[in-house]
Order: C-alpha cells, then structure tokens, then sequence
C-alpha cells in the first residue's frame, strides 16, 4: 500500500495499475485473498496516491485550472479528503469481510 502511496507522487494512475499489477496480483491471489476486494483496494490507494502532499499529481492539475488559488490553499483543502481516504483504506483493510456484499465471481 506504502509504495502505491509513493508512485502517487511520481505515476499517472493507469500507468501505476499497468506497471505494477501483473507482478503483486499472482502473490496476492496466492496469499488467499480475492482479487476483487483487491482490486478495489488497489484504486482506492491509487487514487490517494494522487492527491497526497507533497507531491500529488492531481493538485498540480487543480494548480493550473485556476492560477489564483496557492498550493498551499489547495493541499489544505485536500487534506480532509486524505484523512477520510486514509480512514476508508483502514476500515477496509481491517475488515475485509464488509467486501463479502460484492457478488461472487462465476
């Protein structure tokens, strides 16, 4: 999860899935968990990868829609969508039986 937070800063979202995907799935769905719940988890982390400080690709977007408004105005605004997400991913992370609601695979 750590080092989709990392490539948040540096990777567009679809090029992060691309990259990393077809090396942590096979490990993932080896280590018994679904791979749906998996990936739900993975765009949820990708997505906080890219709008966390300090380097988050979809503020320098915001940044230059509107040039009047500072980064730092911008991040503050950010930050409790952060929290949130952050508090999302734990929730998820520690109960990956809320994700049995999802229907089961054929």
């Amino acid at each position: 999860m750590l080092m989709y937070l990392v490539l948040g800063c540096l990777m567009d979202a679809m090029a992060m899935i691309i990259l990393t995907v077809p090396i942590i799935f096979p490990v993932v769905t080896a280590l018994g968990f679904d791979p749906i719940w998996f990936g739900v988890i993975i765009v949820m982390t990708v997505e906080l990868g890219l709008i966390h400080p300090p380097v988050g690709m979809n503020v320098f977007v915001i940044k230059s829609v509107v040039k009047d408004v500072s980064f730092t105005t911008i991040f503050k605004g950010v930050l409790p969508f952060v929290a949130t997400d952050l508090v999302r991913l734990v929730i998820l992370i520690a109960f990956p039986i809320i994700a049995l609601w999802l229907p089961a695979r054929m």
